[in-house]
């Protein structure tokens, strides 16, 4: 149990730091409590998704719309700039997934794509 609790709050924090990154290259960026509200949504929808015994695509599609809709939210922005500010956040988040994975075997965050050997 200890484990699952740090392997969550380590995907909140990854999660909310690729979407404050995102904001903060595309635009004037987000507050960072914004982004570990972002995180904590995002992460606990896909655990939510995942107790419940959804289907692994469904766990990692489930959790995309409430980040995308409070990322408008906070931005205040276009949505232009929402959505680039978006697709960063996902190349950002992506590249965190592929470290992670590869040299930590840290799966959390995009569960369904295991890019390590264990």
């Amino acid at each position: 149990m200890m484990k699952y609790a740090v392997d969550f709050m380590l995907a909140i924090i990854l999660t909310a730091i690729s979407y404050d990154l995102g904001s903060i290259l595309i635009s004037d960026g987000i507050a960072f409590w914004q982004a570990i509200l972002i995180g904590f949504s995002v992460v606990s929808l896909g655990a939510i998704t995942e107790a419940v015994g959804a289907p692994i695509w469904l766990i990692v599609l489930v959790p995309f719309p409430i980040g995308m809709i409070l990322l408008f939210y906070f931005l205040d922005d276009s949505v232009g700039q929402w959505f680039l500010t978006y697709l960063t956040t996902l190349v950002i988040y992506t590249v965190i997934h592929m470290v992670m994975s590869y040299f930590f075997y840290f799966h959390s965050l995009i569960p369904a794509w295991k890019l390590s050997k264990k």
